[in-house]
């Protein structure tokens, strides 16, 4: 207990220099931790949309269906086949889908879209996509007229559904967040509508300086942002008898999911309106999606089914967003290299700075040894002296972690100006960092190990002082 008590206070003996050690292992700590629970805060919000907003856990078509979404090419048996999957273990819900291809037109632009006909009340029971309709923008099929197509907010906008305006009213909202001289120069644009957002982004751009683009064009972009409840669309795509047929919808709403490759891709309408267009069967299915009371049970319920099912293409979200995969599969794999590169940084500072209290106590450590303490009490003093310097900072760059990720996981942190560019590998561009409370016993003997291994050759370095040279050193 002396020795620990001894190694205590000579870390002390010389406050600056421990302070400074200390604060840079706290400021590694601290960005390690928030780095890492911003990165998985990142891909679990990812992770989170795929599996509950685009795909789900497994997903069931006959062969040849995934070459080009032929609507053709159905499930023969939905009903036996919906039976036999619902009896397998670890299965919570199942839906049905019919797809085609097909075009989302206006009056100025068009766009190929995938057409999928829902239950969409028993969609609910699978996806949450009922929970990204934008405000003002209508609902999620709550209304029972025929013929309502739910689409997505980026293919909205390259259908000119979604305009830009500057009013007096807009100009208003802003006052209160901008500078005077920003919304005097969006004074120029009021009264003008924008039916393209590259015209609307040229214009705004074209009256702001650099300077207040980068800070305040999406914060301004966001409040011009008009769409008028009940706008319409025409869908065209084949019949049965690959006839071309198309019909006016009226947009029911508009989602955001935060990807843009889904949103400009995905419409949806219902099952039965769908039907009636083709002609095809109400028990024309083209796809099952299948949920799971676990993530966990993901491959053995898909190798169960491969078995079951061998004339059937059976894929789970793995097989259907390889690189969403790859990327739950290895991130423990890169924050394990971060966490290296981080505490070995830490390690040469805890080295040198221990060397330099070894060198400037050589007369002290050599009187210690000479009047009886023996070099095993020696080597664990040096060595308590860098574990305590470690976990010291380590232990306050955890606590200062903690308290950052708990402030910034409540409202998020928001890179508005990167959500063009996150958006579009379909990652959300507000944040919320997460972090589990077994990382922080992980980082703690770490930050232990990384002391104990910095200590080494300084206390070896202590253990080679001759105790008669070392007392007659200056």
């Amino acid at each position: 207990m002396m020795i620990w008590k001894t190694a205590w206070k000579n870390i002390w003996r010389n406050k600056t220099r421990s302070l400074v050690v200390i604060a840079s292992v706290t400021t590694g700590v601290f960005a390690a931790v928030f780095t890492i629970a911003f990165m998985n805060g990142m891909i679990a919000q990812r992770f989170d949309a795929a599996i509950n907003e685009e795909i789900s856990h497994i997903q069931v078509t006959a062969k040849g269906f995934r070459l080009n979404n032929d609507p053709s090419v159905i499930l023969v048996n939905a009903d036996s086949i919906e039976r036999e999957i619902l009896k397998i273990e670890g299965v919570k819900d199942i839906v049905r889908r019919s797809i085609t291809g097909g075009m989302a037109g206006t009056a100025t632009a068009n766009a190929g879209v995938e057409i999928t006909g829902i239950d969409p009340e028993q969609e609910k029971k699978i996806f949450t996509l009922n929970n990204t309709i934008l405000a003002g923008t209508g609902n999620y099929f709550e209304d029972t007229r025929k013929d309502l197509v739910l689409i997505g907010q980026d293919l909205a906008k390259q259908l000119n559904i979604i305009r830009f305006t500057i009013d007096d009213s807009v100009i208003l909202k802003l006052s209160g967040v901008l500078p005077a001289r920003v919304t005097d120069s969006l004074k120029t644009l009021t009264g003008i509508r924008f039916d393209n957002e590259k015209k609307f982004n040229k214009s705004l751009r074209g009256v702001l300086s650099e300077k207040d683009s980068r800070k305040y064009f999406y914060i301004i972009k966001n409040e011009a942002w008009s769409y008028r409840e009940g706008s319409r669309l025409t869908l065209t795509f084949f019949d049965k008898e690959e006839n071309q047929v198309g019909a006016r919808f009226r947009i029911a709403g508009i989602y955001d999911t935060k990807n843009t490759v889904f949103e400009i891709s995905s419409v949806f309408v219902r099952n039965s309106d769908l039907a009636s267009l083709t002609e095809y069967p109400p028990d024309h299915i083209n796809q099952l999606i299948i949920k799971l009371n676990d993530i966990e049970e993901t491959v053995p319920v898909t190798e169960i089914l491969r078995e079951k099912f061998p004339d059937l293409e059976i894929m789970n979200w793995k097989d259907l967003q390889p690189d969403l995969a790859m990327m739950t599969d290895y991130v423990h794999q890169i924050y394990g290299i971060l966490m290296v590169i981080i505490m070995a940084a830490l390690a040469f500072g805890i080295v040198n700075t221990m060397l330099m209290a070894v060198l400037e106590r050589t007369r002290e450590l050599g009187m210690l040894t000479a009047i009886g303490m023996n070099r095993r009490k020696v080597f664990s003093m040096i060595m308590l002296e860098s574990v305590f310097l470690s976990l010291t900072g380590g232990v306050a760059g955890m606590i200062t972690g903690w308290i950052v990720i708990t402030l910034t996981s409540q409202k998020g942190i928001n890179f508005l100006q990167y959500a063009e560019g996150m958006e579009a590998y379909g990652y959300s561009a507000h944040i919320f960092p997460q972090i589990n409370f077994s990382f922080f016993i992980m980082m703690t003997l770490l930050v232990v190990i990384t002391g104990i291994l910095s200590s080494v050759y300084p206390a070896l370095k202590a253990l080679k002082l001759n105790p008669v040279e070392a007392i007659r050193s200056e």
